[in-house]
């Protein structure tokens, strides 16, 4: 009788938690989440792509008048952004992932607060889309990891979960997976990139959320690849000098890209320090002016996420030769010019641009070329070799060159971690992590005196 008075005790007990406030509130807000994540993801990429078209309507593309319009529109978009940005949306500038990172490591509420919030989301999806109106390098890839981080932290806020650092990452894995329709990438991307110190009680979080807001995107979107279906196979009895050359070349690109990043913006950073906002927008300017000049230069194909360019390679039509040229001085300039923008679809484009080239040297197919130069670029520059080739795996849809793109991208980040040791959004993150405790510093300091 003791026995079954237990039995019954505890079944009541499981069924009062079943259906208690304090167990299904966190739970529901987390998918609430995670959903939204989703929905915002899909409209972030519709608006974006809407933002492109207004740039080209606007511009033209017949050689008149209107093709130098950037000239001047360019700039001053860059101007407005990084005004906006130093005024109203401090911590949205840059790709986003940098922010995401560096709040895992943060402990304090209020200094997460600086770099993830709401108000955040909103001012990261207006400015990178305006960036994008007026021809910027940039995509929206890595402002989606801040605005799933973002959302994620607030639900946690809202449902009383104490798990912010698990919920800040599964935000950003959410947030790629929603972003490029890559689920697997969204998860290796959490391991790889945003948790180098990953810990396994966070799965069932990364995994659901990555999963609800994949759901959320495809229900509105459908299944879709992001490139499309990528045809061409690699053969390595003659393909194998290729995969090396795209390997050893793209991660050495991706790795000066890198580089010049972290030390342009850390010189930038202390000419800036004596008057913040004039110097802010004078480099602005002067970005934007370059950006424009060589928009102009390749016959509009370097303006945008390079989207359009980068899939046309993989497909099959070669790029100019020197387009990776072209593109990676965009990039680069739109990236240390401050404005909210992220890199991740730049450099796939500089990557097919990379492959492309080497491509016409091989006499190889230039989407076969285009896929491996990607992914020796891209590990190169976010040395992080296994998001790279799951990532491009997922966008083609092409299963048959996993050995392939995994050789390319380790190659391209062995040959980047001897020129760069510092990997690009940690040492951005760092940026922010000093932020935050020289706020502290100067705060305390202040209560001290009072």
């Amino acid at each position: 009788m003791a026995g079954i008075s237990r039995k019954n005790r505890m079944l009541r007990r499981s069924q009062a938690m079943w259906v208690s406030r304090r167990v299904w509130q966190p739970r529901l807000v987390f998918w609430a989440g995670a959903i939204s994540i989703g929905l915002i993801s899909v409209l972030f990429a519709l608006l974006a792509d809407q933002a492109q078209a207004l740039f080209h309507i606007i511009t033209g593309n017949d050689g008149g008048w209107r093709f130098y319009l950037p000239l001047v529109m360019t700039p001053l978009g860059f101007v407005l952004c990084a005004w906006l940005a130093h005024s109203f949306f401090p911590g949205s500038q840059g790709s986003g992932i940098p922010q995401a990172i560096a709040a895992r490591h943060l402990r304090d509420e209020d200094d997460r607060s600086h770099i993830l919030s709401l108000r955040l989301v909103v001012g990261k999806i207006a400015l990178t889309i305006i960036g994008l109106a007026c021809g910027a390098s940039i995509g929206r890839e890595g402002p989606t990891v801040q605005v799933g981080a973002s959302v994620m932290l607030q639900a946690a806020r809202w449902g009383g979960m104490a798990q912010a650092r698990g919920l800040i990452l599964a935000g950003s894995a959410a947030g790629i997976a929603a972003a490029f329709n890559t689920p697997l990438a969204g998860i290796v991307f959490a391991i790889e990139e945003m948790g180098r110190a990953y810990e396994s009680r966070t799965n069932g979080l990364v995994l659901t959320a990555v999963i609800l807001a994949g759901l959320a995107s495809l229900g509105l979107l459908g299944n879709y690849t992001y490139f499309g279906v990528a045809k061409d196979t690699v053969a390595f009895a003659s393909d194998w000098p290729l995969v090396l050359a795209c390997g050893v070349i793209g991660g050495g690109v991706g790795a000066l890209f890198s580089l010049l990043a972290l030390k342009a913006m850390r010189r930038i950073r202390r000419w800036n320090a004596l008057q913040p906002l004039p110097r802010t927008l004078v480099v602005a300017a002067v970005c934007g002016l370059a950006v424009a000049a060589i928009g102009i230069a390749s016959g509009g194909s370097t303006f945008g996420t390079g989207y359009t360019q980068a899939r046309g390679a993989i497909e099959g039509a070669p790029l100019p030769a020197f387009f990776f040229v072209e593109k990676f001085a965009a990039g680069l300039l739109s990236m240390v010019s401050g404005i909210p923008g992220g890199i991740f679809a730049p450099s796939l484009a500089v990557g097919a641009g990379v492959g492309s080239t080497l491509g016409l040297v091989f006499g190889t197919a230039a989407g076969t070329a285009a896929l491996l130069g990607m992914a020796g670029y891209f590990a190169g520059v976010v040395q992080a070799p296994m998001t790279a080739f799951v990532i491009i795996l997922e966008m083609t849809g092409n299963h048959d060159n996993v050995i392939a793109l995994m050789c390319a991208s380790m190659l391209g980040y062995g040959t980047a971690r001897l020129i760069s040791h510092e990997p690009l959004y940690h040492a951005l993150s760092r940026v922010f992590i000093a932020e935050a405790i020289r706020r502290r510093r100067a705060e305390t300091g202040e209560a001290v005196k009072a």
